[in-house]
């Protein structure tokens, strides 16, 4: 227990007496300091018994101030030395002390200030070494339930004992795997959000939650990409470090204990990865007969593909999502790493493919696409297509982008703004020039000229002018541009150099 201004009034030797009355004096002392300045406050952090004897107070400085300011510091009671700086402690700094509720000592002559700094360095001291002592206690109980048989149930209730609160175990999609007591399991639908933000972090990673009432503590399990769990603790108050230490304790125990299967996700990675390349390569019968023996199924074709780009960490992230997605909607699904690219497949008859689309929402960071629907046959092409609507989604920070929804826009959508304005503003620069000096409209007239596809009547009547009028026009502007304006590539340039994209 930490020590306090009543426990230093207990010992009798120290010969201390209480001055105010009202004051508090159960507030844990941080340490013992003397100090005999008019203005002490700047080099005290809260928490202090201030020792004085008062020379600061001789020349009829007033008492309120002085003692304002240590309670503006933060200090937990101030210890006056009679007999020494002055013969008695002060009356105006009795009750400038009573009005600011500081607890004010009167410390005899007899007893040396050093003594009452031991007093309270022994009993910080000790402690500190009770709370060491403890701890140690806890981590070796938490390590015994850790190696025992059976599920890590033990360890948390014996976690959510050690701190006074409770404590949950969660799963890479935050569905409870154990809680203690069982009814804290009811508090993992709450933290959705938080376990959103650190999926996409490497583990481990944690954030905590402060609230007037309670803290709560969440910790990611795992050593590597791919997150293992969530660790959740909770307890009235605030958690004190050595509480955190404990629950830091659980944490690397949890992880061990969950690491034992990283071997075979490995492996199994790797199969996957090997299956996938099969069926890139036509051989979705043969994948089927395997895909069967895991106790599995490939989705039914028409197939939708999806792309995941981001970072080892979110693509982890997103296989642990899309799976429990796949098993809530009971529909078919199949995951695999195609270098630093995750691959989904999904069918196209199901409503998965849509769900999966919140992807971007639940994983941070992550950038989706998806392909048409393709058949077997066709999944090297859905890759490449959902490969090619997850960069556009990755370049746009769009989050999800369909493979379709690259064309919908026009040319425009995929084109730079600013690299398409720089190069019409160059291209398009001698006829600007010649607008400006003289009368021959070469702009607005290769503008019109192409919109009606090269006709002359319809463009010329449009104008205002002959066709032969026109006619000179499209062949000055060729000549100064240094282009064949017959050529469809050149009309091509001109016409995006003429309508370049909105935006920045």
């Amino acid at each position: 227990m930490p020590v306090t201004v009543a426990d230093l009034l207990e010992q009798s030797e120290l010969g201390l007496r209480l001055l105010t009355s009202g004051a508090t004096v159960d507030r844990p002392l941080s340490w013992v300091h003397v100090s005999e300045l008019s203005d002490p406050a700047p080099f005290l952090e809260g928490g202090e018994l201030l020792l004085t004897t008062g020379l600061a107070l001789r020349d009829q400085q007033p008492a309120g101030p002085y003692v304002r300011g240590l309670v503006g510091a933060g200090v937990a009671a101030l210890g006056f030395g009679a007999g020494l700086g002055q013969d008695a402690v002060l009356p105006e700094l009795v009750r400038a002390a009573e009005d600011a509720g500081l607890p004010l000592l009167e410390v005899p002559r007899g007893t040396p200030f050093i003594a009452i700094s031991r007093a309270v360095s022994a009993a910080l001291a000790a402690d500190e070494y009770a709370a060491v002592a403890h701890t140690a206690t806890v981590q070796q109980d938490l390590t015994r339930a850790a190696l025992a048989r059976g599920g890590p149930g033990v360890l948390l209730e014996r976690l959510a004992r050690s701190i006074s609160g409770w404590a949950l175990l969660l799963d890479p999609v935050g569905a409870a795997l154990e809680a203690a007591p069982a009814g804290a399991s009811r508090r993992a639908g709450a933290l959705q959000d938080q376990l959103d933000r650190l999926r996409g972090m490497r583990a481990p990673a944690s954030a905590a939650l402060s609230g007037p009432e309670e803290t709560v503590l969440i910790q990611s399990l795992g050593t590597g990409t791919r997150i293992r769990g969530f660790l959740v603790v909770g307890r009235p108050g605030t958690l004190p470090p050595v509480e955190r230490h404990v629950v830091n304790v659980a944490a690397l125990l949890l992880t061990l204990r969950m690491e034992q299967s990283r071997g075979l996700d490995s492996a199994m990675a790797a199969l996957r990865a090997a299956l996938l390349r099969l069926l890139l390569a036509g051989e979705e019968r043969t994948v089927a007969s395997v895909v069967d023996e895991l106790g599995q199924q490939l989705p039914a074709e028409p197939l939708v593909v999806l792309v995941v780009l981001g970072t080892g960490e979110q693509r982890a992230a997103a296989v642990d999502v899309a799976a429990d997605a796949g098993a809530h909607a009971r529909a078919p699904m199949f995951s695999a790493e195609l270098g630093d690219t995750l691959v989904l497949l999904t069918s196209a008859t199901t409503p998965l493919a849509t769900q999966l689309g919140a992807l971007p929402a639940r994983v941070h960071g992550a950038a989706v696409g998806t392909s048409r629907p393709v058949r077997w046959s066709e999944l090297a092409d859905g890759v490449q297509q959902a490969r090619q609507a997850a960069e556009h989604a990755r370049g746009r920070s769009a989050g999800v982008v369909s493979f379709a929804d690259l064309a919908a826009p026009g040319l425009s959508a995929v084109l730079d703004p600013v690299a398409t304005r720089t190069f019409a503003e160059s291209l398009l620069a001698p006829l600007v020039a010649a607008d400006r000096v003289g009368t021959g409209d070469l702009v607005r007239s290769l503008r019109v000229w192409l919109a009606h596809h090269g006709q002359w009547e319809p463009a010329a009547a449009q104008l205002g002018i002959h066709r032969h009028t026109l006619r000179k026009r499209v062949h000055r502007a060729g000549e100064m541009l240094g282009r064949d304006l017959d050529e469809p590539g050149a009309r091509a340039e001109l016409w995006i150099a003429l309508h370049p994209p909105q935006g920045s």
